[in-house]
């Protein structure tokens, strides 16, 4: 079956399922094309929870279809392809936090979304890319043991007093982007505004004019028009940024910017996923009871 017809057959069984398809922003482009909604990991988690499907198809990696699985355990999650992990998120454990704990009892655990049900369960609140420095400054520990992300710690210690412990994590296809691929870039486009995500290293960081979650590249994308914009993030989200505000030029900050854990899912999975209603996603009741509040305990405080 050719694309064509796989897009139709998909459109069809979701149809005739009452399934809705959730792509993240780092997702191939003909899997974001053939979503009901992209976007980030938690939008997508809040939109899997107003909707009314009665399965969500969620393209992207496994702690989101967990996240949509815990803020709406009524419906079926699939996950086309179950081997779509994250590795940051596979850099903390649950028993390993609360050893850190133990060490800094009086530091509240700020954990990034990015991150297993379990991690979350031993947290006091989660955070994004978009909201960190915001959390944190809402916490009145003086010190915040910050996991998984070493970078998003660094880049949030940067607007705190508050001491950051961070965990030793990191996203490797961020952390591959370095300071001298940034700079042969600018090179090459003198007039071109650099934005990058805050899970970059820190030196590159310190070169980009903005520093924005996935979902703020596309608010400021969109209040600007007919500029050159150096990317630095996964390069499934030029593919979003080029639909979202059409009228700027996109440049990828370097080759190294794939995430093969993203491009794990494809149309035939996508399919095969609605045909069977396979894999599931579930998470613990009990873990998942702890891991909500974690969650909750965010919008309370953004």
């Amino acid at each position: 079956m050719d694309n064509a017809n796989l897009t139709q057959e998909i459109k069809r069984i979701a149809r005739e399922k009452s399934a809705l398809i959730l792509a993240h922003n780092y997702q191939t482009e003909d899997v974001q094309d053939i979503a009901d909604h992209t976007g980030d990991s938690l939008e997508l988690a809040r939109i899997a929870a107003r909707n009314d499907a009665r399965i969500i198809v969620f393209c992207g990696v496994h702690f989101m279809a967990e996240s949509a699985h815990m803020l709406s355990p009524e419906k079926t999650v699939l996950l086309p392809d179950p081997d779509a992990g994250c590795p940051m998120a596979d850099m903390a454990d649950a028993e390993d936090v609360l050893r850190l704990r133990d060490e800094h009892p009086d530091a509240a655990v700020v954990t990034y979304i990015n991150s297993s049900a379990a991690v979350k369960a031993v947290s006091d609140v989660c955070c994004t890319s978009s909201n960190a420095v915001a959390i944190v400054k809402a916490i009145a520990n003086d010190s915040i043991i910050f996991v998984p992300d070493r970078n998003l710690g660094s880049y949030v210690q940067r607007f705190t007093e508050q001491r950051i412990i961070p965990w030793n994590g990191f996203c490797p296809t961020h952390e591959r982007f370095t300071i001298e691929e940034l700079e042969r870039a600018k090179r090459r486009h003198p007039d071109a505004i650099v934005m990058v995500h805050p899970e970059c290293r820190p030196e590159v960081v310190d070169r980009a004019d903005e520093v924005l979650s996935t979902g703020k590249m596309v608010a400021f994308a969109q209040s600007i028009s007919g500029r050159n914009i150096i990317v630095g993030t996964e390069v499934g989200m030029l593919h979003k940024l080029k639909t979202a505000a059409p009228a700027n030029e996109y440049i990828l900050a370097a080759p190294g910017f794939v995430c093969p854990n993203m491009k794990k899912i494809t149309l035939k999975k996508i399919y095969d996923s609605l045909v069977s209603e396979s894999p599931i996603i579930t998470v613990d009741a009990d873990v998942a009871s702890r891991a909500v509040r974690c969650l909750e305990r965010m919008l309370e405080l953004s």
